[in-house]
């Protein structure tokens, strides 16, 4: 149902409380459904990666977003926000270079780029192929599989 049906005589603050109201609804209901507590730091990242459209995010990245948004957190409970977020099921890490960890609010299978240099990961359009994935190690499975191909900017001669 779509709230402006429900709301049609009301002003733009109303719909976009009633909006906001819902958010924080079916953000709540995902950490519930994840096995998280709804704690105000968890819905209020919640909301910024969940709630708009797919994204890769860095920690920092979130942290200057917060503090943009003015929510009063540290970077540790940013850190570990994103940590249980991940370990729920929530996001996908994605670790580019080594040192420097992506969350993907796209949990499913989908390889990647990675620009060196601009420390951006973007989702390969169309997805890979593979003909032939190796065998676990005896008395393991396959967890998951990330590919991500790392491109730098041709230099010009």
């Amino acid at each position: 149902m779509d709230v402006l049906t429900i709301l049609p005589e009301a002003d733009s603050d109303d719909v976009a409380a009633q909006l906001a109201d819902e958010a924080a609804v079916r953000c709540a209901q995902l950490l519930g459904d994840a096995g998280l507590r709804p704690t105000r730091h968890r819905l209020a990242l919640a909301r910024m990666l969940l709630m708009g459209d797919h994204r890769h995010v860095t920690a920092e990245g979130l942290y200057d977003e917060a503090m943009a948004a003015n929510l009063r957190l540290s970077l540790a409970t940013v850190y570990n926000t994103l940590n249980q977020f991940t370990e729920a099921g929530l996001l996908r890490r994605i670790a580019a270079d080594g040192i420097k960890s992506f969350f993907d609010t796209d949990t499913s299978v989908h390889p990647h780029y990675y620009l060196e240099g601009e420390d951006v990961l973007v989702d390969v359009a169309g997805g890979l192929a593979f003909s032939k994935v190796p065998q676990p190690l005896p008395g393991h499975e396959i967890a998951r599989l990330d590919v991500v191909v790392h491109l730098r900017r041709k230099r010009v001669m």
